[in-house]
């Protein structure tokens, strides 16, 4: 077992290559330094491109078939998320969507892009599948029955939380004891949460105007004012495009952060945490103080 990762990278394991001094730019040509490694309880961080699977997309009314290929395929977009860092708007480029319906038999050269549709993550069934893929872990299965397990006990904390915490959730609080809209609940729950860990919740009107340079926004859209409205558009924003226009729960958001391998933002770097390691129970060994103390009290 010496030699055991020498050999297997020999064989062209991707996970190697990526960190290898060969494939690094001449810069960044250290052993210490740029190294991708495996983060937030990923099971599948580079997999190793499958072979002998493209035979399928030459074939027509084959849908379910190459939907299976695509799960065994998702490789090929991975690592380029992970090796190159690609942006989003480059991704939409790299990945358009060729394959809606069946497929025919005048395809690309690129035949890895056809099994895929746009942007493969940017549907909520498509995003569900890439985190499960990715931690083995149900998304949103897992986050919602989280949510409604942690409700009344994160509900009761907070309001024990006097001084600026009590100061910025009275009227949130007050909008989820009068309404009965599950979607809404959660809405002020979350909301709730990110002031409980001294975050901030920026309000539409304030953040809309800087919708082009945001690298990661969620904006809730109501037709008139006040909180009790149920949202009339709900749109994800990431590196200043629009990736997402409808969304069920902030879960479809953590699972874009899985999918694009990106940081979670500094601001809510505590929100992004707990709905890991406490809600999503993903690698939860390690935890800020901050965050131990909000699951001990849970």
């Amino acid at each position: 077992m010496g030699n055991y990762r020498t050999q297997i990278k020999g064989i062209g394991c991707s996970e190697l290559l990526a960190n290898s001094l060969k494939s690094k730019a001449l810069d960044d040509a250290l052993s210490t330094k740029n190294v991708k490694r495996p983060k937030r309880g990923e099971s599948s961080h580079i997999p190793d491109i499958p072979t002998g699977i493209l035979n399928e997309v030459k074939k027509q009314n084959n849908r379910m078939v190459i939907k299976e290929k695509m799960a065994k395929t998702f490789s090929i977009p991975r690592q380029e998320i992970v090796e190159k860092e690609i942006g989003v708007e480059e991704l939409k480029e790299r990945w358009p969507a060729y394959l809606v319906g069946t497929c025919t038999k005048n395809v690309s050269l690129d035949v890895y892009r056809i099994l895929w549709t746009n942007i493969f993550f940017f549907s909520f069934l498509k995003i569900n599948a890439e985190f499960l893929r990715i931690t083995t872990v149900p998304l949103q299965a897992r986050f919602l029955s989280s949510l409604y397990k942690h409700h009344s006990k994160l509900i009761e904390i907070i309001r024990k939380r006097g001084g600026t915490v009590r100061e910025k959730t009275r009227d949130i609080l007050k909008v989820l004891d009068q309404s009965l809209d599950v979607n809404l609940r959660r809405e002020c729950l979350l909301k709730c949460l990110i002031v409980y860990l001294g975050e901030n919740v920026v309000q539409k009107d304030e953040a809309e105007s800087e919708l082009e340079r945001c690298t990661m926004a969620v904006f809730v859209l109501r037709e008139k004012e006040g909180l009790l409205q149920p949202p009339q558009e709900i749109r994800i924003v990431i590196e200043g495009v629009e990736v997402i226009n409808e969304l069920p729960s902030v879960s479809m958001l953590f699972g874009l952060i899985y999918a694009l391998n990106l940081s979670y933002p500094s601001e809510l770097r505590y929100t992004f945490e707990s709905l890991q390691k406490v809600f999503m129970e993903v690698e939860t060994k390690k935890m800020s103080r901050r965050v131990c103390s909000l699951s001990v009290k849970l």
